[in-house]
């Protein structure tokens, strides 16, 4: 796992290092050494710097590169420094390195690299002048060719949410002592091309959120026994389809989805005149009808009950339709069944509509898979709100209501409203109707083999279908993707992960 924490935590994490016997000065010429020692530099070099620790950085940096012989001016946006900054800016004046002062327009067309030391995780809000016109100088010298590195994060991007008016596009970020959330939400990868992280002696002084690698998604997959049969990895059930969504019950059942991820026997529910459409597609997969009315599902308590009987998993609202019938269907599972109850697309548009209550009383496990506006509608939070701390509105929700809340974005959260975990996998091209189906069906088969730790097994699940958006976008582009591409991509993501574990994959 990478560890992640607020920018509050961050900075008490920072203060309570100082209070511990190490002075921020010595910090911070620990961060612009692990900065300077992490990047291929291309002379000449312009470092932007901000009145604050951000530019005191900024100027440890412009010292050690002047020892190294590598041409370098430093670019200050104030007359003002901290205490710690002023000592290293004080050092490269006894250095003679040029300075210039950013009035006016700012022009970064001759150097090969351009540092952006402006503002830190602290900051949030829009970017006013002298900084706006700075960063859309720097902006520019990228597009011109020049590799433009951030300290920190970019400046005018939030450390807390990734949000965004206007921000430094990079080459690369270089977190300093643990990442914030804004290295990874939002708007964070569109303007970070790669980003690393300089460990500077800072321990987090709370329990970090933990960012999914391969490692971990692999730990979540069960070990394949050779004495193993298919009710062993479960069960699933995926409850979905209309006359006029049937590819979404499609998708979620494709082998490539939820066979190829595991799943012992997978079971499409679906309305039974949609048995001619689903039928040829689902291939290893089983059918079982339900009741309708014009083209939709129509909710049948001893339909669902005789499901819940024989399926560890129920996936629920893939394209199923947002009426009344669907509605009564939520609330019939939400009563009655005593598994691991999955909802997604119009299942949680069904849950909107329903008491709260129905979730905290529940007997089943029950993970929500929303996106932002989804989740918008089931929480009652205005969607502004939700971007602005996904983390801290999806903990919340999960708290209150005793489900696993898995918040789509950019950056998949996942939480129980203790613990975060966060998937970062996935691609521009996952961007299309369909992706969320496909999550449900490697979802339902994860959950189906029986994972102790719910919440991990959630979070592997993402990680798995980003993971195979990335291999689909790799053979073509992400304009050209579907939803179908990246289900016929998990079975190398999920074989990649397998191999892994000496201790569970067959050749």
């Amino acid at each position: 796992m990478i560890d992640v924490i607020s920018v509050k935590a961050m900075r008490e994490s920072d203060a309570a290092t100082i209070a511990g016997g190490i002075p921020g000065r010595e910090l911070m010429r620990r961060a612009g050494k692990g900065i300077f020692e992490c990047i291929s530099w291309r002379a000449p070099v312009a470092i932007v710097c901000g009145s604050g620790n951000n530019g005191g950085d900024g100027y440890v940096i412009a010292a050690l590169l002047c020892d190294s012989g590598i041409e370098c001016t430093l670019f200050l946006l104030s007359d003002r420094f901290s205490e710690d900054g002023r000592y290293y800016y004080d050092v490269c004046a006894e250095k003679g390195i040029p300075v210039r002062t950013c009035d006016g327009e700012v022009d970064f067309s001759g150097y090969a690299t351009v540092v952006d030391c402006i503002l830190g995780t602290g900051f949030s809000g829009a970017v006013r002048d002298p900084i706006r016109r700075v960063i859309t100088a720097i902006n520019a010298a990228r597009r011109s060719g020049a590799y433009v590195v951030s300290v920190d994060i970019n400046s005018g991007l939030c450390g807390d949410n990734g949000r965004a008016e206007l921000c430094v596009q990079s080459d690369l970020t270089v977190s300093v002592g643990t990442y914030q959330p804004g290295h990874f939400l939002n708007g964070a990868k569109d303007a970070m091309h790669t980003k690393c992280n300089v460990a500077i002696g800072i321990a987090p002084i709370v329990a970090p959120y933990g960012v999914m690698e391969d490692a971990d998604a692999a730990g979540a997959l069960p070990v394949r026994r050779h004495d193993a049969n298919k009710s062993t990895y479960g069960y699933v059930a995926l409850v979905g389809g209309s006359e006029c969504y049937s590819g979404a019950i499609r998708l979620a059942a494709l082998a490539e989805a939820s066979m190829r991820s595991g799943a012992g026997v997978t079971m499409i529910a679906a309305p039974r005149s949609l048995s001619s459409v689903i039928l040829p597609a689902i291939l290893e997969s089983t059918f079982y009808p339900l009741s309708e009315k014009d083209g939709m599902l129509a909710f049948c308590a001893e339909e669902l009950d005789r499901l819940m009987k024989r399926v560890k998993v129920i996936a629920f609202g893939m394209g199923v339709g947002n009426g009344r019938e669907t509605e009564r269907a939520v609330e019939h599972l939400l009563r009655a069944y005593t598994g691991t109850l999955v909802l997604d697309a119009d299942g949680l548009n069904a849950l909107a509509r329903l008491p709260r209550e129905l979730l905290r009383e529940s007997g089943a496990r029950i993970v929500l898979t929303p996106h932002p506006l989804e989740f918008a509608r089931i929480s009652g939070r205005p969607l502004e709100a939700v971007l602005d701390d996904p983390i801290g509105c999806a903990r919340e929700y999960a708290q209150e209501t005793g489900t696993v809340v898995l918040l789509k974005g950019p950056t998949t959260v996942v939480t129980d409203g203790e613990r975060v975990l966060l998937s970062d996998r996935g691609c521009p091209g996952m961007a299309t109707a369909g992706s969320g189906d496909v999550l449900s069906g490697i979802l339902a088969s994860l959950c189906g083999a029986g994972g102790e730790d719910l919440l991990l097994t959630v979070a592997a699940a993402a990680y798995i279908n980003g993971y195979a958006g990335e291999l689909a976008e790799r053979e073509s582009c992400a304009a050209a993707m579907t939803a179908g591409d990246t289900a016929r991509a998990v079975k190398q993501a999920v074989t990649e992960l397998y191999r892994l574990r000496s201790d569970s994959f067959q050749q």
